[in-house]
């Protein structure tokens, strides 16, 4: 199908990569492929639309729980009105159909277990943790907290089989990646992906997992939760003079100054992405699509434009095309002083996701 995409787009032929290629070769192969895959998802648009015009962006499944909502004071500097205006925000543009908008089922012990320790899970559930620890999560005790925590964390696990089945599917939530074994910070009570990815091994769904960190904080506690796991491989990119002032080194971070703009971004992710996903040998990525590397975002400090978030998007999906690789894509941080900015960033993630193009 993609050979014959490519033909009707006037692109040449899509040849793998000789064994003996050297990096150079190899990366030049790989962003050849990325360059074309613009061809390519127009020449799938003039083969499908004239019958099914909805077909392909109606299929893909994204998973909600906006509705189990934190009792936050309304001082609070989380915007939890984002998810639900963002779930709004897709229904009513049909880019998911309605019958493929689904509520997860919460994490279960036994899956939260394979990550977090049973202390830990004990504290979460039965309001043990001290004032402390309550403190570095960001958000007051409550039996909401730990149910909202439980669906995010399912939402997670939902899309990564999902995608498994379908090559992509979102999580309108997730993206927790400051949640250690043992404790949790930054907003992060348990680590979706992590748990996610355990959850599919478990299962015998894959055996070798990427996760690709593109929230402007580093991804410090999936590291910790998955140190010297060969298996799963993690990567960041992201802000270095930025929450966490301590960071957990992963499989390969890339930190960035200050300020760092579109174009540089661009550059450095590319290249890094390519070694994160020619390490990892991976059968699922799952996709931090953070919204909070953007210029108007309070806890950001990089300074990257709606349309260079969507770059970023897109050369992600495409480089995970490259590699044959399904993907399941969560939400992660965003804090723009106008809601409506942190929206517009996830859906068109989403919608980049669903149909290749905005």
């Amino acid at each position: 199908f993609l050979q014959l995409c490519a033909s009707r787009a006037g692109a040449t032929t899509i040849a793998a990569p000789h064994k003996n290629s050297t990096i150079t070769e190899l990366s030049m192969d790989f962003f050849m492929v990325t360059s074309t895959l613009g061809l390519i998802n127009r020449a799938a648009s003039t083969i499908m639309s004239p019958v099914y015009p909805n077909l392909w962006i109606g299929c893909m499944k994204a998973f909600y729980c906006d509705h189990f909502v934190l009792p936050l004071p309304d001082d609070h500097r989380f915007p939890m009105l984002k998810y639900s205006s963002l779930r709004e925000r897709v229904a009513q543009s049909g880019l998911i159909a309605p019958d493929n908008l689904y509520v997860p089922d919460g994490a279960t012990d036994e899956q939260l277990t394979l990550v977090h320790t049973p202390g830990y899970l004990d504290k979460v559930k039965h309001g043990g943790l001290s004032t402390q620890e309550i403190r570095r999560i960001g958000f007051p005790w409550s039996s909401q907290l730990v149910e909202r925590s439980r669906r995010s964390v399912g939402g997670t696990i939902s899309a990564a089989r999902t995608a498994l089945e379908m090559g992509r599917a979102v999580n309108l939530a997730g993206g927790t990646h400051h949640a250690f074994p043992d404790h949790g910070e930054g907003f992060c009570v348990f680590n979706d992906a992590a748990v996610a990815a355990r959850t599919l091994q478990a299962e015998g769904m894959v055996k070798r997992v990427a996760i690709l960190d593109c929230d402007v904080h580093q991804g410090n506690g999936t590291a910790a939760c998955l140190e010297g796991d060969a298996s799963i491989f993690t990567f960041s990119i992201h802000c270095a003079k930025n929450f966490p002032f301590r960071k957990h080194p992963g499989d390969l971070d890339i930190s960035l100054p200050e300020g760092t703009q579109d174009e540089q971004y661009l550059q450095t992710l590319r290249s890094g992405l390519y070694l994160a996903l020619k390490a990892a040998r991976a059968d699922l990525a799952i996709y931090l699509a953070g919204a909070d590397p953007y210029h108007g975002d309070r806890l950001g400090k990089l300074a990257l434009s709606k349309e260079g978030l969507a770059e970023r998007d897109r050369m992600i999906y495409a480089a995970c095309a490259r590699f044959g690789l399904p993907v399941a894509t969560v939400m992660a941080g965003g804090y723009a002083r106008d809601i409506s900015d942190i929206v517009d960033i996830h859906f068109q993630t989403i919608a980049i996701a669903a149909n290749g193009h905005v």
